[in-house]
């Protein structure tokens, strides 16, 4: 009786150990499905490789890569941490609809399908689905998720614009959107009361500044595309702490009350285009314990808070053209920063209100004479289309068939039509436009063979004349590969945004597809502009055109080119193809670079529309240091006036000119192009071959940043622009 009363009391104690020990919640079963189906969404990442049918989801131990919480049988908090690469560490990344192996989940991910399931948990109230490779534009429904405090979906390739739906969770409190690859207009949040922090960093968002609610705690809009001034209402946000709108275009003062908010303790303003003195008055909050205001056009004097590094407060000021009480030796001078301002200003109302009156004035003059024309033309317009659709036959290139009728409707994306002709602000260029196929054939005179220019790399290149009797360049490239129309129209919008006063611009496209599969692609077609004046090659190899590049114009188109590259490197387009007959020079000698590298993005090794080579999207060698190393090679010539055919040219002239800047000015002179000889100041000379020997570097890493090139630049020309308005002394005259 002993023994079994001890039996007895033993099994009793180990049911309550049990019972103690039992897991506080047992998830509903549809849940556990749901997990299930998110398991196999994400492809079995590592982090949910474990789950099987005997899991126990409410009770796993929470770890950085995934966290489960439950009550009352339902999850309230879902977080899964990947390690699949996120846009901002692809050396190029793009907006259209694909995936790319090992970096997104596969061709057969649908985003739309993966919210469909994960909305179904309806109580989750903190959701965080980090570096998982999740592509596609985010659905709509998300806001299905409506007692949602957290959203984190940082470090996909979201694409698309943010849905104005996420603006309706009342109880958000964060929300992180951060290294995707969203673009278009930000949706305006102030109906999120709740928020306190906001991260959509990273993505291509803009032009326009947020209206952002003033509850907020943490803003980062770092490497957006803003272009504003930075906004007043900014003096209403007591709680602020962190601030970082950091590599943006902001322009204008910086506002002085930013350093005294009440809760202020960090601010990044680093590298947009902010100008002006901060006034002297500027006080800053005891809490502030870091500052950049770097890589602007700051002038004068920073105020005395920040005038100084402490143990409390570090500032960053380099790379604007601060004096005296700045800590940084690396500084502009003035002038630098005086033209550039003046550069970024926007126009006043009244130079905007006299230009409109005297456009007015012309305009109606012009519409009177051309209401006149027109009339004649549209009468022999129509005679002479009568004439060429009587002769006109479908045009086969190569193998072949254009179908007219496809590329007459506007392109699709996602299911929308969208209109021909995009807003995009250009330097006196127009509005980029989808053509039709009927409007290439009229430019380029049914492809005529009398305006084939050249052939090249799978493309052809006619001359044309678009409707408003501009001259372009028409590119015709057959695709290799089969693209969806929907990704080339997407990847297309990405090449329409880069304009640039140094780049030759695309001014349209056409996507032409095949006649028996108007679903398929078979060639795009680029419009670019005409740059006529030919190549920088020609300039240096013709020696009526050598002799008007002076040392002072092959100075300017130096420092064209690198503004063309660091335009590019912003845009986020690496591994350009950076050759000397690609730099073209307009009428004024000002250079373009005529073939830079978007390549097509649904597979490694695809054409890129501009310059018709493969280029893979993804290489270590492939980087902006090899683009600094082209550019070095493109200077070398420029100074010398010599050919470079081969690497060993390069390694040759390099090491010459290495040993005439050990040696002595005379040597210097020797090597360079007799063209430029009496025209240059040595400084100005030395301070550019200095800097193409550094790019020309074996050590990619040790290749100076294009801004480091064209601190050097402007530092070459206004040594020249002295030596050219002084009297000429002999003893800097080479």
């Amino acid at each position: 009786m002993e023994v079994f009363r001890i039996g007895y009391s033993f099994l009793l104690s180990l049911f309550l150990l049990l019972l103690v020990h039992a897991p506080s919640a047992q998830l509903v079963p549809a849940e556990t499905r749901i997990l299930y189906q998110v398991q196999q969404f994400l492809e079995y990442p590592d982090v949910l490789k474990g789950w099987n049918n005997w899991t126990n989801f409410c009770s796993l131990p929470q770890s950085p890569s995934l966290v489960i919480l439950c009550s009352g049988n339902h999850i309230t908090e879902l977080t899964i941490v990947g390690n699949k690469s996120s846009p901002s560490k692809v050396p190029k990344p793009s907006a259209a609809n694909f995936s790319i192996p090992h970096r997104t989940l596969s061709q057969g991910f649908s985003i739309d399908s993966f919210f469909t399931v994960i909305t179904k948990l309806s109580n989750l109230k903190r959701l965080s689905l980090v570096s998982l490779g999740i592509w596609g534009p985010l659905p709509a429904k998300v806001d299905r998720l409506d007692s949602l405090e957290v959203l984190n979906i940082s470090s996909n390739f979201i694409q698309g614009g943010i849905p104005p739906e996420i603006a309706t969770f009342k109880n958000l409190k964060s929300l992180v959107l951060a290294d995707n690859l969203l673009n278009g207009s930000i949706p305006d949040p102030k109906g999120l009361s709740q928020l306190e922090e906001l991260d959509i960093s990273n993505n291509p968002l803009g032009p326009k500044f947020p209206s952002l609610g003033n509850n907020l705690v943490r803003i980062n809009l770092r490497s957006m595309a803003l272009r504003s001034q930075i906004p007043p209402d900014f003096i209403k946000f007591n709680r602020l702490q962190i601030l970082d709108i950091s590599s943006n275009k902001f322009q204008g003062p910086i506002p002085s009350f930013l350093f005294s908010l009440p809760s202020i303790e960090s601010i990044n303003l680093a590298k947009n285009q902010l100008s002006g003195e901060l006034p002297a008055s500027v006080s800053c909050h005891e809490n502030l314990t870091f500052v950049d205001v770097s890589n602007n056009l700051l002038i004068g004097m920073l105020p005395s808070c920040l005038g100084s590094n402490s143990k409390k407060r570090k500032v960053i000021d380099s790379f604007n053209c601060l004096s005296k009480n700045t800590s940084a030796k690396y500084q502009r001078p003035y002038s630098f920063c005086h033209k550039e301002a003046l550069a970024v200003q926007p126009p006043t109302r009244k130079q905007k209100e006299r230009t409109t009156v005297k456009l007015g004035l012309v305009l109606g003059v012009i519409v009177a004479v051309v209401a006149i024309i027109a009339v004649l033309g549209v009468l022999v317009l129509v005679v002479y289309r009568r004439l060429e659709r009587n002769r006109a036959k479908e045009y086969k290139c190569e193998s072949f068939v254009f179908d007219k009728n496809a590329a007459h409707t506007s392109p699709v994306v996602h299911g929308r039509h969208v209109p021909r002709t995009m807003r995009i602000v250009s330097l006196n260029l127009p509005p980029y436009h989808v053509f039709t196929l009927e409007e290439i054939e009229d430019a380029t005179d049914n492809f005529d063979a009398a305006n084939l220019v050249a052939e090249v790399s799978q493309a052809q290149i006619y001359r044309g004349w678009v409707r408003d009797g501009s001259a372009v360049l028409v590119r015709c490239l057959k695709l290799k590969r089969k693209y969806s129309p929907q990704s080339l129209q997407q990847h297309m919008e990405v090449i329409s945004r880069l304009r640039h006063r140094h780049l030759v611009s695309v001014l349209g496209h056409c996507i032409v597809t095949y006649q028996d599969h108007p679903n398929t692609p078979s060639k795009v077609i680029i419009v670019l502009e005409n740059v006529a004046n030919g190549s920088l090659r020609d300039h240096l190899t013709d020696w009526r055109k050598r002799e008007i590049l002076k040392w002072p114009q092959r100075i300017s188109i130096m420092m064209s080119i690198a503004k063309g590259i660091q335009y590019l490197h912003t845009s986020g387009v690496i591994g350009n193809d950076l050759k000397i007959e690609n730099i073209l020079l307009d009428e004024s000698l000002s250079a373009k670079i005529s073939s830079y590298n978007v390549s097509l993005p649904s597979k490694v090794g695809s054409e890129s529309p501009l310059n018709g080579q493969d280029s893979p999207l993804s290489s270590s060698e492939n980087t902006d240091k090899d683009d600094i190393y082209q550019l070095g090679v493109i200077l070398l010539e420029v100074i010398t006036g010599r050919p470079i055919i081969s690497p060993s040219d390069i390694d040759d002239l390099k090491l010459q000119l290495e040993i005439c800047l050990a040696e002595s000015p005379s040597k210097l002179k020797d090597l360079t192009d007799l063209s430029i000889r009496g025209t240059f100041a040595y400084e100005s000379l030395k301070t550019v071959a200095q800097i193409t020997i550094s790019c020309l570097n074996k050590e990619s890493s040790s290749r100076p940043s294009i801004e480091d090139i064209l601190w050097h630049m402007q530092y070459s020309v206004q040594v020249q622009e002295g030596w050219n308005t002084s009297s000429g002394n002999l003893a800097t005259k080479l």
